[in-house]
């Protein structure tokens, strides 16, 4: 009994704990959109990553800020969420067409301009995030919108479908309706 114990003394103590490291990761040309499965870099405005616990050092990339706030709040996820990392707009040269590849903030932390006149990536409204809280105020200055944290984001600025005046189709409601009647939902 007593060899019994020391053995998984001697067991316990070797298993190391080694903690995810959850540091944001650099874009790559290989970094595809979470939902889009597309390259990031064909879109323009700021990305952000989601690192998941079990699958470290690769982490979700989405397209837009708005689509990973989206990804958080649904309850579909596979694994916990550690962190998400989102780029910092106010960085020094961080542009809309070149938001930065390590210009990484928490997503906690930010100050975002939601219902500003800029749309991401994929052509959906955008949660423009600064680091500064007077970066954040002087965009929304120039471009419209309001600044928020992320715990006070409306969830109908992520997860509200987004409608475009281009190439609107009247008739969508009454045929997914239909649809809809066919299939019993």
């Amino acid at each position: 009994m007593k060899r019994a114990l020391i053995l998984l003394l001697f067991l316990a103590a070797c298993k190391e704990e080694v903690a995810q490291n959850i540091d944001p990761v650099a874009l790559t040309e290989e970094a595809v959109g979470h939902f889009c499965q597309m390259n990031l870099f064909e879109h323009e405005g700021p990305k952000a990553q989601v690192h998941l616990e079990g699958l470290p050092g690769t982490p979700l990339f989405f397209s837009q800020v708005r689509d990973a706030v989206a990804y958080q709040r649904l309850p579909e996820q596979s694994h916990p969420i550690l962190a998400i990392w989102v780029n910092d707009m106010g960085a020094p040269g961080a542009t809309w067409s070149e938001p930065g590849n390590e210009n990484w903030i928490d997503a906690k932390t930010a100050h975002y301009v939601i219902g500003s006149s800029w749309d991401g990536g994929m052509g959906a409204p955008e949660l423009v995030p600064f680091a500064e809280h007077e970066a954040a105020l002087a965009f929304a200055a120039e471009h419209g919108g309001t600044v928020t944290r992320l715990d006070a984001i409306p969830d109908d600025a992520v997860i509200a479908p987004v409608s475009t005046a281009e190439g609107e189709d009247p008739e969508f409601e009454h045929r997914l309706k239909a649809l809809s009647d066919k299939t019993g939902g």
